[in-house]
């Protein structure tokens, strides 16, 4: 009998244990996570269940039975310790050690720290201290206008709290989106009250409030850092597996030992369609590139070359993105950025490589031919006609 073992148990993770049963593989499968819940999706942590508007339970891949049902060895609250690659065995943390046939890792990131007294969202257990601690009320400083970070200003805002946004960049979202659409989520986020501060880093965290670079110290009542996360390549390291920014892997999802693959956020593929290495921090490639490796363990000719996609909620603003803002020379705009209805192309050379559409919907099928097609398209055809 072959056993299947998956380090990581999210959302990348759960979905690679479920593809394996779905295309046929009836041997063991034994799924591990450091966290004592089964796996969950984290957008709705910095979203929805932040701000109350979801359940607890809404946030599960899937029910406590389906592990038991399709027979999925779930060890929840235990770490693995060391991958033995000469051995085809995980070290675990309460001192076992789990034999495997194929080994897939999905150990995902962790957020990057700051010393200092700070919350910090990435699991439930973080997601449900900061929303008790927002409905006290106060004041908030969010440390990073990242995608994190935002979301959870625009949560602390509908809280009632006062908020200050500190940040390096010249505005929000700037390595994420540019310098056009960041100032778009810069006025959004000015329009419900909050005080950004751009061009400046948060030098000392304290129990009062932030000390800035510019010497300028701000209280609050809590801080929050949203300063992005680091693929947790620890396991693949120490085991010597080719590690960069992520494991190391091709495009088969495949890291440098034949019976080992990785997916979800941890996973530095390399991505046809683009010609390089990718590391995609987001629900959508958690969610297709777990069932990819799965394929891919199976012996499946597997090319995982999807458009990166990702999706924000804030105030009244709901938008999706598709593709890499890498290297583009303009923007092209079609509708009304003044009223959030619009679809934004940036372009390379006339040819489309990314999209947003803001209070806009069922455009993204759309948007992701156009990239996938590399065409010179008109501008003038993007920015005109209705959305």
């Amino acid at each position: 009998m072959a056993t299947y073992v998956i380090v990581g148990a999210g959302l990348a993770g759960a979905k690679a244990a479920q593809t394996l049963r779905e295309e046929g593989f009836d041997d063991e499968i034994v799924l591990i996570g450091a966290e004592p819940e089964r796996p969950y999706e984290r957008p709705p942590l910095s979203k929805d269940h932040l701000q109350g508007r979801s359940e607890r339970d809404s946030i599960y891949v899937h029910s406590a039975e389906w592990y038991r049902d399709n027979r999925v060895d779930l060890r929840t609250g235990l770490r693995a310790t060391r991958v033995e690659l000469d051995k085809h065995a995980v070290r675990l943390a309460d001192g076992s050690r789990q034999p495997y046939h194929k080994l897939l890792i999905a150990t995902g990131a962790t957020p990057r720290r700051l010393p200092g007294p700070a919350y910090y969202l990435r699991t439930v257990e973080d997601c449900q201290a900061l929303k008790e601690r927002l409905a006290a009320g106060g004041s908030v400083i969010v440390v990073g206008a990242s995608w994190i970070g935002l979301e959870t200003a625009a949560a602390a805002r509908a809280a009632g709290c006062e908020v200050t946004v500190v940040e390096p960049g010249p505005t929000a979202l700037h390595l994420s989106l540019g310098p056009e659409l960041g100032e778009v989520f810069a006025r959004l986020h000015r329009k419900h009250g909050v005080d950004l501060r751009f061009g400046t880093t948060a030098a000392e965290i304290t129990e009062t409030g932030v000390r800035l670079s510019t010497g300028e110290r701000l209280t609050a009542d809590l801080v929050v850092v949203g300063i992005g996360a680091a693929p947790e390549v620890g396991l693949a390291r120490d085991a010597g597996l080719d590690v960069g920014q992520g494991i190391l892997t091709d495009a088969a999802l495949r890291t440098s030992h034949p019976d080992v693959f990785a997916a979800g956020d941890v996973a530095e593929w390399f991505h046809p369609r683009y010609g390089r290495r990718m590391r995609v921090e987001h629900w959508a490639n958690a969610l297709h590139s777990g069932p990819a490796a799965a394929r891919s363990m199976l012996g499946g000719q597997v090319v995982y070359d999807p458009v990166p996609y990702f999706y924000t909620d804030q105030y009244e603003l709901g938008m999706e993105f598709s593709g890499d803002v890498g290297d583009y020379d303009e923007v092209v705009y079609r509708g009304s950025v003044a009223d959030l209805e619009f679809i934004a192309y940036w372009l390379k050379d006339g040819r489309v490589v990314a999209g947003m559409n803001v209070n806009t919907w069922d455009v993204v099928d759309e948007i992701q031919e156009l990239i996938k097609s590399g065409a010179v398209i008109d501008r003038k055809e993007l920015s005109s006609g209705p959305i």
